[in-house]
């Protein structure tokens, strides 16, 4: 049966905010994990797109969802030098696409968006599950939240079965070699350690899934950590 939790977008803009905090409590954790076979700078140039898009947001007061992921897009993508930036904008860019005229937030309408915000990254990215960057852990986040809708799942369960799918997704880069970017010059020498781009991706859909679940028709209030 499809679940009827929700919220309204018109007053959901809080999940852009709350991103924005999580990055900037991750900026240093991030940097040290891109130093490892990067250049270290993912979470200082992560802070910085992301501190943008705080900054507007607090300078406009409430906005809707669709508007705060755009707002979050054009941030990164102005402000985010290398790949991820154009990765990340094209992402909440697409992301926001299925909600526009939508009035409220609901498991379909989410999943909807989720596959497009994915589909946004692929249409960029040649990355595949496996090659040790985000797509390890967005694409099994994806899978698994539909899969989750698909058993009968509400969608706070969804939202949950997304956000371990994800963890499972960042760490098991640990043991792959990387074969897309910067990174693959290293060879079995980029093998052990956690890819900056996976834990980023990581952060944001566990984020997005906590501070939506924590609010869905009338929950506590709490933003994720």
């Amino acid at each position: 049966m499809m679940s009827t939790q929700g919220l309204p977008l018109a007053d959901a803009g809080f999940v852009v905010r709350d991103l924005v905090a999580v990055i900037q409590r991750h900026r240093d954790e991030l940097s040290e994990i891109d130093a490892a076979i990067g250049d270290g700078d993912h979470g200082i140039n992560m802070n910085k797109g992301f501190s943008q898009c705080g900054a507007q947001l607090e300078a406009r007061g409430e906005v809707s969802l669709p508007i705060a992921l755009e707002l979050l897009s054009l941030s990164l993508l102005e402000g985010i030098g290398g790949s991820m930036g154009p990765l990340y904008g094209s992402f909440f860019m697409e992301f926001a696409g299925p909600l526009r005229d939508q009035q409220r937030l609901g498991a379909a309408l989410f999943g909807a968006s989720l596959s497009a915000g994915l589909a946004g990254v692929q249409a960029l990215s040649d990355a595949k599950v496996g090659d040790k960057t985000l797509m390890d852990t967005l694409v099994p986040a994806e899978t698994a939240f539909h899969a989750a809708l698909h058993a009968g799942q509400d969608f706070r369960q969804a939202l949950r079965a997304m956000s371990a799918a994800a963890e499972r997704g960042k760490q098991s880069t640990r043991a792959m070699q990387a074969r897309i970017g910067r990174a693959s010059r290293l060879g079995e020498r980029s093998v052990g350690t956690l890819d900056a781009g996976a834990a980023s991706c990581c952060l944001i859909l566990c984020s997005m899934a906590a501070s939506i679940a924590a609010r869905l028709d009338g929950g506590p209030q709490g933003a994720p950590s």
